[in-house]
């Protein structure tokens, strides 16, 4: 679409590079505000937050590091940190362990997760706009909504059997923009005040989050590795199972205190 955003002296501006930099800026504000309204302030935050930050550039590097190496046959550090992709979910996946090392390491033992599960909401919003500026769009559709793409475009993009003049594709990268809107709304309008237990709204975030992405990736056009499924979608499977299964046993035993409790305080009054 447009990988660079505009001209500087000369200098080309990226647009991934430029959004994801605004992403994280829009991430450090929600953070700070709910640190705020939560009444968390703590000096070991900070540090939790550059653990946190540092994760998730590792985890996103070395989510696409097997691909990299895989096509270029480059095994060198330089060329997976320099020229290889990112990932999203590798990058969540090493910030959530960027930030349990980083609190073991300053001592910090009260959850972090709802503090972060809005800003990472607000921050993948505005950073998604830098993929679908530059990075492949979709799958072709029907739909009203498709995009076309110029030649210049489509000549950027490589491995894209599909991707013609004049074909629409799913703007999926739009699709989690709403999304994560969407979301943001929700955790901060809705979930924050029904949600009792420490933990539980970033737990919410992930699944909802993982059952979206693993709907998307359907008409992401990335690459099918087995059984018709991306390598995104075979992460999800386990991650979303047992995020599924967390929720539905702490149904399972409110919902057995809730039968119980009432059975013992009769038999106590009798």
């Amino acid at each position: 679409m447009h990988p660079t955003l505009f001209h500087i002296a000369g200098f080309a501006v990226p647009s991934h590079d430029t959004f994801v930099f605004l992403g994280v800026l829009a991430a450090g504000f929600v953070f700070a505000r709910e640190t705020k309204t939560r009444g968390a302030a703590d000096e070991r935050l900070l540090w939790i937050i550059a653990g946190t930050l540092l994760g998730g550039a590792v985890g996103a590097k070395l989510g696409t590091a097997w691909r990299y190496v895989a096509i270029t046959h480059d095994h060198s550090l330089a060329g997976i940190l320099l020229n290889g992709g990112r990932s999203i979910l590798g990058g969540l996946a090493g910030a959530y362990a960027g930030a349990v090392i980083t609190k073991r390491l300053v001592a910090y033992e009260k959850k972090t997760g709802d503090l972060f599960a809005p800003a990472v909401a607000a921050g993948m919003a505005v950073g998604r706009w830098g993929c679908f500026l530059s990075e492949q769009v979709g799958t072709p559709t029907t739909l009203p909504w498709g995009v076309r793409l110029s030649d210049a475009t489509l000549a950027r993009i490589p491995n894209c059997p599909y991707c013609a003049p004049g074909v629409a594709l799913h703007p999926s990268f739009l699709y989690e923009i709403a999304f994560q809107g969407a979301m943001f709304l929700l955790l901060i309008g809705y979930f924050r005040q029904r949600v009792t237990a420490d933990g539980d709204l970033f737990k919410i975030y992930l699944l909802a989050y993982a059952v979206f992405r693993f709907l998307v990736e359907f008409v992401r056009g990335n690459d099918v590795m087995w059984l018709g499924l991306t390598g995104s979608q075979l992460f999800l499977v386990p991650s979303t199972l047992a995020l599924a299964v967390y929720f539905a046993r702490r149904h399972w035993v409110e919902r057995l205190r809730f039968t119980i409790a009432p059975l013992l305080a009769h038999d106590a009054a009798v």
